[in-house]
């Protein structure tokens, strides 16, 4: 069937309506969610689905929310599909006071940020903005963050949860609606009740381009490096004293460049250093490591473990401990014994008028974790560009795509079933 575009409105209504409520997610917090604002989204959610009638739509003590849309086909053996996306905005930049600007008929010409005018969105380095001429584009004031990560995925499920209640001639199975908080540090699935959830499938809309599908994460691990020195009064030290500082900083320098974020692109794994804290006699550096091949993961920690040793050669009385932690896994794993999750999903964004495109991302979801939870869960894009930035943006009409891709793929499980 056609989808008629005229019934996507909504979708900029609902979005510009959320990032105006702060989200923001904090890692040092020890609480669940990690902030309580979380749930201020999550209970205008909560409503919206009551209004539309999802009855059993259900805001936890957590911050997750649970709702279900009911099958609308004589068909009894359609999977249960689930959709997924964030509430949180991340850390890196503020989320306080976001103020969106729609700008209509974008023509190309440098986006100048009015409470900031230091932030210019440039064609010449947002590469996507090529295929948005003609289009409408929303970003922050300058001083913040947008939100569209994931505030974008979120109003698209909202959207195509009213147009699926409205619209009974799209048939499909019953589809299940899952948002989760504190996904951008690394604990959005931390609660989640996959029984109750009751998915056979599910799909994160958390991309970025219109046409893009993500069915390849990084495989992730932390990594610890605590070190210990010998301290002494400066004024005696000589000799004596082995700073633990010193010795962290060294480490750190020692890093290869071909080993980091900065100097890695593609398939390329990195290692990481994300946090240095200590004194004289004790020091540590927490890393993050990341490669798509799980193998490879010990290979990166290998690398700081000889780095250290080097390093410590000069340092005879100090001594280093290296503790690591997984993470999370690459979905490919998961997603390639079941190849019909992914297809579905690229014949719905065809059928959007997409041109469909397979794509690994640099960065983990949700899906990440519950595809290894038994959901297999792949992303697909909803829009949003520039993640974590005072310059991220998104474009109203790949929001109306990513609403038009939820429904194809509603139908198209119900059609193969």
């Amino acid at each position: 069937m056609t989808i008629n575009s005229t019934l996507h409105h909504t979708v900029t209504e609902r979005f510009l309506r959320y990032v105006t409520i702060d989200t923001q997610s904090d890692p040092l917090s020890l609480s669940f969610p990690s902030t309580e604002k979380q749930k201020d989204l999550g209970k205008v959610l909560i409503s919206e689905l009551q209004a539309i009638g999802i009855t059993d739509a259900e805001l936890d003590e957590y911050g997750y929310i649970y709702a279900t849309i009911p099958a609308n086909t004589g068909k009894n053996d359609v999977p249960v599909i689930c959709f997924c996306s964030h509430m949180d905005t991340a850390p890196d930049c503020s989320g306080t006071g976001v103020k969106p600007l729609v700008h209509k008929n974008y023509n190309g010409a440098d986006l100048i940020l009015p409470d900031d005018s230091s932030q210019i969105i440039k064609l010449s380095e947002h590469a996507d903005l090529k295929n948005q001429l003609g289009n409408d584009l929303i970003t922050a004031s300058g001083t913040t963050l947008l939100g569209a990560d994931n505030k974008a995925g979120v109003a698209e499920i909202m959207d195509a949860c009213y147009q699926l209640i409205n619209h009974p001639e799209i048939k499909h199975g019953t589809i299940r609606i899952l948002f989760t908080p504190d996904e951008e540090i690394g604990r959005g699935v931390d609660k989640v009740d996959i029984k109750k959830l009751g998915a056979y499938v599910g799909y994160t809309m958390d991309g970025e381009s219109a046409g893009n599908m993500e069915n390849e994460t990084f495989s992730a691990d932390g990594a610890k490096l605590t070190i210990s020195g010998v301290s002494s009064h400066p004024g005696f030290a000589k000799g004596k004293m082995e700073s633990a500082i010193k010795i962290a900083g060294q480490i750190v320098a020692a890093l290869p460049d071909e080993l980091s974020p900065e100097g890695t692109a593609g398939m390329q794994g990195f290692v990481h250093p994300v946090a240095i804290e200590g004194h004289v006699e004790t020091a540590s550096i927490e890393f993050i490591i990341r490669d798509f091949v799980d193998e490879k993961l010990s290979d990166h920690a290998d690398a700081i473990r000889k780095i250290a040793d080097q390093v410590m050669i000069n340092f005879q009385n100090s001594s280093y401990q290296l503790a690591v932690k997984p993470q999370y896994r690459n979905m490919k794993s998961v997603l390639d014994k079941q190849p019909q999750i992914v297809a579905y999903a690229m014949e719905a964004m065809k059928r959007a008028g997409l041109n469909a495109k397979l794509c690994s991302i640099r960065g983990g979801t949700d899906g990440s974790r519950l595809s290894f939870m038994g959901l297999p869960c792949p992303n697909i894009f909803a829009g949003e560009h520039a993640f974590h930035s005072k310059q991220e943006w998104v474009s109203v009409q790949d929001m109306q795509k990513a609403v038009e891709t939820i429904l194809h793929l509603c139908m198209i499980w119900e059609e193969n079933s």
